[in-house]
Formats: structure tokens, sequence, C-alpha cells
């Protein structure tokens, strides 16, 4: 054994007495799962990877994801036996004022992004891949993924080594830690390496089995690894959960059990086996820096140029708004999930190729690719898809909005007036879905201006940002060089006389303007409000104008009354003595026109007239 070989098998073996002393003064974590991978840990840290170890950030250095995110004690042993931070600060592990937690996050400098949810660290590694192999083309770095073999049964790993092949993204190698036990049990494929091999193979990758625990053939692997062209590899690593922690190793039912009284003994056995008193072997810099990327405001490459009362529908606009920002700025990317035909986005890929990134159909996966494409400052992106699909991608989402992420979603196809695909194609639930995100910008543009207008302000928003958009063609109500905030809502129609306030967005806008004319040739004056952003609400707009008028609100939208515009709107105005009503789609429409479902389902103008003229009754 030579003396690098030795010394790294005793840093594996510190590694996992830090891991212990952590998890024993807290009592809770999962020391079983960070046993399998202490080796790779080890090579990885102090052998493979480059990296400058104070600016772990820098874009210049190689990425290590580690999906299996209930190892975290681990990595964060690794950084500290690295020197990054003191050794003695992981016995904070998983206390309230630590930033060590349960689970990997960015409140830590090493952190790219949250992981720990099963699945979702791959994608977000390939996406860093994509961008080093096909944006950073002078870059040196590669990325790491470490999944556990339990996360293999999520559709979206499988997603996500599609991308990766299809993309030839040779810069990527993933781990997968083949110790055989999931969390009740054996995982589905056990310690069947051929099984695993076969599937990675039919997904042209360049395999690589190895004994994880063998610090020499991790050593040639990963090598071997650097080498290959042309296809991301994966390294098959047979490991032992557990290993060298009696009695839990190779056992069932200690996955996120603490040892308890074998603590003491298993570190005295880890003590005795680390023979090297002074180590030499230390992480590797990376060959050069690489400057942050600086996101420059991004604007319009020319203003919204729609002609007064011609409709359009806000899916086009939104694509024309798209166009417009991948020709102003050169770090604006579109992610598209195989729909470009029906969102219009073809036509960022008619503009410009490169800055159109086909995901194929997973939403869940394009989410974790696009957020993967903006760590480190290296893309703006835009994830271009239809808002039904979205559901599939909440956990990826709601997984972002933990990693601070920045990125773009613009959903087409939102609402009953999808038509006659039926319900199963419209999005109804999506308001509620995003504003339960924390830190989101939901944007409900209404007209083809707004809409453009949207895609700007999206593109300079910190956080997650969801745009509305819908396939029904509406009339231009704004000019084309109205300005637009986030957080502003917009007044329509305003009267002296007026006796409520009509708060709605996106299509039924349209329909309430419509009924608003009706209604004022009857005597009855209604405030129009178009709400723009649902998610920061205008709060003191909505309280003016409702105290203005009286106290009386109606909302109208195109989605369900759960978690929508209604509940939005009731929040904001809560503490006052304000009544508000809703009018939302009431239950799980059906197919038919477009027009022939506002009608059915209650938010059309006449529905909207009816509605108000019997709150009034004979009193207007």
């Amino acid at each position: 054994m030579t003396t690098e070989v030795k010394e790294l098998s005793d840093i594996a073996n510190k590694l996992r007495i830090h891991v212990l002393k952590a998890v024993a003064t807290t009592r809770t974590g999962h020391p079983s799962s960070c046993s399998s991978i202490a080796e790779i840990i080890s090579v990885l840290f102090f052998k493979v990877m480059k990296f400058f170890l104070h600016t772990p950030k820098d874009p210049a250095n190689d990425r290590l994801i580690l999906s299996k995110g209930h190892a975290a004690p681990i990595l964060y042993a690794a950084w500290a036996e690295a020197g990054h931070f003191p050794v003695d600060k992981l016995t904070n592990l998983r206390t309230l004022y630590s930033d060590l937690e349960g689970n990997p996050t960015p409140k830590l400098d090493f952190i790219d992004v949250a992981t720990g949810s099963v699945g979702q660290g791959l994608p977000v590694a390939v996406g860093m891949a994509y961008v080093g192999k096909k944006i950073d083309t002078h870059a040196t770095y590669r990325v790491f993924c470490i999944v556990g073999d339990g996360e293999c049964s999520e559709g979206v790993v499988w997603s996500a080594l599609n991308f990766a092949s299809y993309y030839k993204l040779d810069n990527l190698c993933i781990i997968v830690d083949v110790n055989r036990l999931g969390e009740t049990g054996q995982t589905a494929l056990g310690a069947n390496i051929e099984a695993y091999k076969n599937r990675f193979e039919a997904f042209d990758y360049n395999v690589c089995i190895v004994d994880g625990h063998n610090v020499e053939e991790l050593i040639q692997c990963f090598d071997n690894v650097s080498k290959v062209k042309e296809k991301p590899s994966v390294m098959l690593a047979k490991t032992v959960k557990g290993k060298h922690f009696a009695p839990s190793e190779d056992s069932e039912g200690w996955h996120g059990k603490v040892l308890e009284l074998d603590t003491d003994k298993c570190i005295k056995n880890l003590e005795a086996m680390i023979t090297t008193k002074t180590f030499t072997v230390k992480p590797q810099s990376a060959p050069r820096r690489m400057p942050r990327e600086v996101k420059y405001h991004v604007q319009l490459s020319a203003p919204p140029d729609y002609i007064d009362n011609r409709k359009y529908a806000t899916n086009l606009a939104c694509a024309n708004g798209l166009v417009k920002i991948v020709q102003s700025h050169e770090k604006v990317y579109v992610f598209d999930t195989d729909v470009s035909d029906i969102t219009f986005s073809r036509k960022v890929n008619n503009y410009d190729t490169s800055r159109f990134v086909q995901c194929f159909s997973s939403e869940e996966a394009a989410v974790g690719i696009a957020i993967g494409a903006n760590c480190r400052e290296r893309t703006i992106p835009f994830i271009s898809t239809c808002g039904a699909l979205l559901t599939k991608a909440f956990d990826a989402i709601r997984m972002g909005a933990i990693s601070k992420t920045d990125i773009n979603i613009c959903a087409s196809h939102c609402g009953i007036t999808v038509g006659e695909d039926g319900p199963v194609a419209m999005a109804l639930e999506d308001l509620a879905m995003f504003r339960a995100i924390p830190g989101c910008t939901i944007f409900y543009p209404s007209d083809a201006v707004s809409t453009e207008r949207a895609v700007e302000l999206a593109a300079n928003t910190k956080g997650i940002t969801y745009i509305r958009t819908s396939c029904y063609k509406v009339p231009v109500i704004y000019n084309n060089d109205k300005l637009f905030r986030t957080g502003e809502a917009h007044i329509l129609r305003n009267h002296p006389a007026d006796k409520l306030l009509v708060i709605c967005g996106g299509v039924t806008l349209h329909e309430v303007l419509e009924a608003e004319m009706q209604l004022s040739n009857d005597g009855l004056h209604i405030r129009v409000m178009d709400i723009f952003t649902v998610k920061p609400i205008d709060r003191e707009g909505i309280l003016k104008n409702a105290e203005d008028i009286g106290g009386s609100i109606l909302t109208v939208e195109d989605h369900y009354a759960e978690g929508g515009l209604g509940e939005a709107v009731l929040a904001a105005v809560a503490d006052r003595n304000i009544v508000v009503h809703v009018i939302a789609v009431p239950k799980i429409p059906r197919s038919g026109t477009s027009k022939e479902l506002l009608d059915y389902f209650g938010i059309s103008a006449s529905n909207i007239v009816m509605t108000i003229k019997e709150m009034f009754g004979a009193n207007y």
C-alpha cells in the first residue's frame, strides 16, 4: 500500500470518527449512510476534485452534489477536515442555531443547492454539467454527484440520466452508493451490480464498477473516468452500509439511528486503524480562477409592439418576451419540456438554437436542470412549459426555494379556456401551488403588453418567479409604453359612484371589463382592478380602493377557489372591515369551447353581471 493510499484510507476513518462524534452529541443523524461513502468522499476531496478551499463557490471549482443529502454529516466532516472550518463545530450538527442542518442547504458557503429529497440532486448536477460543457466552454471544472441506490427508484433520476446522455456530458461523473439497504429493508436491486450496469449502459453511459471501500480502485476508476469523452460516466461503488460501525454494519433497521452505547467502542476501533502521523495529502486547487457572472440589468431588446384592441394570446406574448431578453442578454437561456409548438417558445429556438435547451417530457427534471444551470450565477434560466404539467415538478420547485435559486417559470395553457382538451390539460391549482412557495413572485398578466413586461421583470427578480399565461386570445388593453412594477395593481375602470371593487387577472379581466360596460349602462358602477402580481399582492392598493367604495370586494378568477386569487385578497384584507366575495371555477371542469366553459362554470361576463346584480338587489 502506497503512502498516499494509506493516508486517504486513514482520512476516511477520520471522517467516520467525526460523524460518530457529531451524531452522538446531538443524538440525531444518519451515521450508517455516511460510513458507506467515507472512502469515496476522502478520495474526492483529497485526491480528485480541484477547488479553492476558502472560496468554495468559485466558478472554476469542481462541483460536488450530495444527492443522498441525509449523509450530510460526512460532507461537513470533509470540509472541516480539509480546513475550511474548525472540526469542533461539527458537534453543532442539526441544532437550532447551526447551519449544519440535517440535509445540506446553501446557508453554508460550500453548498450550492439543497439536497435530500431523494432524486432531486442529480438533475441539478446535470444542469451544472450542461453549463460546463455547453456554456462555460473554456472551463475545466467537472461535476460529481453521489447518488444513493435507493434513489434509483425515482423517475426523475432516469429523466436526468437521459438528458445527460443525450447531450454527451463527459464532464459529469455519477457515483452510485450501492450499499444494498434502504430505510426499511433491501433496495429494489439490492447488491445486483450487473443489473445496475445493464441499465446505465442502456442509457449509453461509461460504467465503472469498483469496491467503494478500496482506495486504490477508487483512484484508478476516477482516473479512467476523467479520460472518457463524449459520454457521461457512472461509478457503481459496491459498499457496506454502516462500514466499521458495529452493530449497524450491513444490517437492516439502522437507517437514521445513532449507535448509542456502541459509539465509543467504534471510535476506539477506528482510531486504532489510523496509523498515519503526518498527512501530506490535501485538496488540490483549481487550475485558474473564473470571474463570477454579473447579472446586468435585463431589458427587452425592443418595447412591446401590439395593435390596440387586436387579440393576442398571452402565451404568444410570453414567447415574444423571451426572444427579446435572449436578444438583449447573453446569459438568458430557455429550458423547454417538448411543448414549444404550443407555448411558442420555439421562437427562441428559431432565433438561437444554443439558447434553447430541450429537456424533453420531464418537468421535474427540467426544473432541477435549470436550478443547476443557475448555480454560481452562470445563467438566467427560464423554464417554458404548460401549467398543468408543473404539479409533477412541485418537489423540485420547493427544493429550489430552499436552495434560494433564481429560476423563472413560464406556464402556458392555464385555466378552463384551454377548452376541448379538458380538465387534464387545465392548470387550475397553479396559483395555490406557487403561493405556497416561500419568496416566489407570481405574475398574472392580462394582455400581450403586460405579459412581455412580466417576462422582463421576472428576469430581474430574485428567487423563483412564475408567469401565468393562456392560449386564449384576448384584446390588448395597455399602451405599449405602459410601465409595470412588481406588486403594483392597475385600476382600469373608475367612477365616483363605484359600489364594488372587482379584482381579477388574465382572461377573467376581459370578462369583467365587458360586465362593467353592461352594468354601467344599467346604472351600477364597479371599479375594476387588474392585479398583475398575485404575490406580492398590492395590499395598499386593494385597501385604498376597497375603502374608497365602501368596503366591498369581488374577485373573479379562472382557477379553483382554494388557494387562488380570492384567498390571496382575503388574506390581504383580513384585518379590515371589508367583505370579499369570490367567483372561481367551482368544480372539476370538462371539455368544451373556451366560451362555453367560461359561461358554464360561471366566470363569463353574463355570469359576473348576474352575480353582481344579485349582490345589490334593487339597491342601485
